[in-house]
């Protein structure tokens, strides 16, 4: 009875979490124009719509410009620090790397107004950089914490013998270890991808006149003929994340596997 319990626990809450989710492909598909059952009839007139939308192609182009950007940043910046921290004992280690990890527990909210006025006080316009910035922020504790996970994982007597065959430290990260952690790099390059994407508190603070894709749907949620368009974007970026954290997560237990670390666990 206990474990019965217990099982329709969990299938409530996964109903719960995930219906909303379930339910946008169905009304994307829907030719009716009102978001309610019953359904009216099969079209595909919504994504045509959104495929022809000259503001979302520009929000959908800006978006892919910061997630791109803040990914490229945030990773290149969670190598350092998480070789650093992995590598090396320093004066003020912890503290550093719970500033690093500060955005995971901070409000959003908080970052946004605080990035707001501190680059505003210095006279930055506000623009597709500001958004970058910030979206590197908020995706650097992802990053450090997966690439942290790759470089625990590495045997150091590779790196050592390495040294011990005339190669010089750079030499020694570009050409041992960098191949190595090469899975948990891209596992992180796809996390932060689909973290900028779908982000919407920061963008709506710091993105100025250049909308992203979230703050446009938001722009057109007061417009109910504009509704059933968005729900097929929804769809195509509901999928798109799907396949971004699959991939990013089959990178990461294959970056395990390859160094013969333990998988403490993952996204999936």
């Amino acid at each position: 009875m206990k474990g019965g319990g217990l099982r329709a626990y969990a299938l409530i809450y996964l109903l719960f979490l995930y219906a909303p989710i379930l339910l946008l492909p169905i009304f994307a598909f829907n030719s009716g124009t009102v978001i309610a059952f019953p359904l009216k009839g099969f079209t595909t007139d919504w994504f045509v719509q959104m495929a022809g939308n000259a503001a979302m192609r520009r929000a959908l182009t800006n978006s892919l410009i910061i997630a791109t950007s803040s990914a490229i940043l945030a990773t290149c910046l969670g190598i350092f620090a998480a070789r650093a921290t992995t590598r090396f004992s320093f004066p003020g280690k912890g503290p550093i790397t719970g500033l690093i990890m500060l955005p995971l527990v901070m409000p959003e909210i908080i970052i946004s107004m605080s990035l707001l006025v501190v680059l505003l006080g210095l006279g930055v316009k506000l623009n597709l950089l500001t958004v970058i910035m910030g979206h590197t922020l908020l995706c650097m504790p992802y990053a450090v914490v997966i690439l942290t996970t790759a470089f625990n994982s590495l045997d150091r007597s590779l790196e050592e013998a390495a040294y011990d065959l005339g190669e010089s430290k750079w030499n020694a990260f570009r050409l041992v270890i960098l191949p190595l952690v090469m899975p948990g790099i891209i596992s992180s390059l796809l996390m932060s991808f689909t973290i900028s994407l779908d982000e919407f508190i920061i963008a709506f603070f710091l993105a100025g006149n250049e909308p992203t894709l979230p703050t446009f749907i938001y722009s057109q949620l007061r417009f109910p003929k504009q509704i059933p368009p968005i729900m097929a974007l929804g769809t195509v970026l509901v999928l798109m994340s799907v396949l971004l954290l699959t991939v990013a997560e089959y990178f990461r237990r294959r970056g395990v596997a390859k160094t013969g670390g333990t998988d403490s666990g993952g996204f999936l």
